[in-house]
Order: structure tokens, then sequence, then C-alpha cells
């Protein structure tokens, strides 16, 4: 049980890096959103190349933790979901109905994660100014 607990947490976590991991290479696979956004890391770490104001890096580091108390509570219900289904995938028979059900649950709670993340990387390009876009865009295609 506890390298079920330790699976969920890697999941969790993979699921938040792989929402802001959108804006960033997919390692050969296509970038549904052509690198139109960008991830808080990379707009940080090129925060003196990018001038960022005092309000443009305070309102950055807000949506950040926004979506980050915001996805804690839609990780939990992906824990408890996920949960129920392996619970129920021990029983003999699986009853397929509330498998599917629990499963249907998860990727609930996994999209609304995930539709999080992309808000808060929509409002992360908004803060920006044309030339700190152009220039993390430049960043893109060198």
């Amino acid at each position: 049980m506890k390298s079920f607990k330790n699976g969920i947490v890697i999941i969790a976590c993979l699921m938040f890096c792989a929402g802001v991991a959108v804006a960033q290479d997919r390692g050969g696979k296509p970038d549904p959103f052509q690198g139109k956004l960008f991830a808080p890391d990379i707009i940080l770490r090129n925060q003196n190349q990018l001038n960022l104001t005092k309000e443009q890096f305070t309102a950055i580091k807000a949506a950040v933790v926004e979506v980050q108390s915001n996805v804690a509570e839609h990780e939990w219900d992906l824990r408890e979901a996920y949960q129920k289904v392996l619970a129920a995938l021990d029983e003999s028979p699986i009853d397929e109905k509330r498998v599917l059900e629990n499963v249907n649950d998860a990727l609930l709670a996994e999209n609304q994660v995930k539709k999080q993340q992309v808000a808060m990387l929509i409002r992360l390009k908004n803060l920006l100014n044309d030339e700190q876009v152009a220039y993390l865009t430049s960043l893109r295609t060198d």
C-alpha cells in the first residue's frame, strides 16, 4: 500500500509538471499549444533578460501559488478515486461499472488540474508585454 501511495504522489507531481511543461518542448511530441505559452520556470529563469517589473513578478508568483493550492484539492480527489479503483480491482468478481465510475472520477479530477494549469499559463503570458513575449518566443527557436 505504501508503494501505491508513493505512486499516487509521483503521479500527482508528474501531472503538475506535465501541465507546466505544456509550454515547453515535449520530447518529440507535438506541443498542443504550438509554443504559445510559457511555463513559470522559463519566465523566472529569464527574469533579468525580460526586465520583469516588481508588479509582474508579484503577479506571476501569485498565479503560481493560486494554481498550486487549487491543484492540491483535485490531487486529493484523484488519489481517492484511484484508491477506490485499486480496491475494486481486488474484488472477485470485479464490479466493472463501479471501477469505470471511479476511473471517470479520477479523469475528471485530472482534467480540472490540467485546465487550471493552462489557465495559469494564459494568465502568465497576459502579464508579459510584447517585447517579453518575443524574447521568450525567440528562446524556443534557438
